[in-house]
């Protein structure tokens, strides 16, 4: 008894100091401080059942029979918790590969929103209107992330078009003109204006300013209403689709 004592009480200081031990190297190399709670609470709880084995081998308890029951219990356990495990992995891989973080805008299988948490089992998005959707984590690395604000510049792509008897140059110009008033739209790099196609009822431009991606939506609404009023300031067509219809009056014999 007194030996089943000893090994329990120098094995629980023991596996409290190697538990400090973890988190001090974990935290060292920088990792984060989500993944080292986890790990570090599992290695304690794998330690301390160790302890715990040790001790009653000491009191000549067959430990056999309990290995394989706790065995078979972590097997029925596992199976039952596949999904959740799965989860458990892919959450773990997150934390240390990092290809979202909080408050970054992602497309995750079709649905957007804002990263307002990433647990060890689920990963929580709010969207633009404001829902609330948690996504699994191995349905993140299942599938393809797109992460609008992990690059510091984004492009915003916009077509204006106008009608074919109007000058492209003056349109150039007046383009121009709305995006110099933004403060948001970066001179680095130059924003793009190109005639893009000779469509069936106009000439389509490519209207492709950069700017920080906190400023996307400003600039996308902004410089969309901005050509309009200044194409209606100078005169210049947005056309619309059109038809030419020919009737043809058939005479009888």
């Amino acid at each position: 008894v007194a030996g089943a004592l000893a090994i329990l009480i120098i094995g629980f200081m023991g596996v409290k100091l190697i538990k400090k031990l973890i988190v001090k190297g974990m935290k060292h190399h920088g990792m984060d401080d989500t993944l080292v709670s986890f790990v570090s609470t599992l290695v304690h709880m794998g330690m301390k059942l160790a302890v715990i084995i040790a001790a009653l081998e000491a009191l000549h308890v067959k430990t056999a029979s309990l290995s394989a029951l706790l065995g078979a219990a972590g097997l029925a356990v596992g199976l039952a918790l596949q999904g959740s495990l799965s989860n458990f992995a892919a959450g773990v891989l997150m934390i240390i590969f990092k290809p979202i973080s909080l408050g970054d805008f992602v497309e995750i299988n079709g649905v957007s929103g804002t990263v307002k948490q990433i647990g060890i089992l689920t990963t929580d998005l709010d969207t633009l209107d404001n829902r609330h959707v948690v996504v699994s984590n191995s349905n993140v690395m299942a599938n393809n992330i797109i992460n609008f604000t992990y690059n510091d510049k984004r492009r915003v792509d916009l077509v204006a078009g106008i009608s074919y008897g109007d000058d492209i140059d003056k349109a150039r110009a007046a383009i121009e003109e709305v995006m110099a008033g933004f403060d948001e739209i970066l001179a680095d790099p130059k924003p793009d204006i190109l005639v893009k196609a000779m469509a069936d009822s106009s000439v389509n431009f490519d209207v492709r300013p950069w700017c920080n991606p906190k400023d996307y939506w400003t600039v996308y609404y902004g410089v969309t209403e901005g050509i309009k009023k200044k194409f209606d300031e100078r005169g210049i067509t947005i056309p619309f689709p059109q038809r030419d219809v020919h009737l043809y009056e058939h005479k009888d014999d």
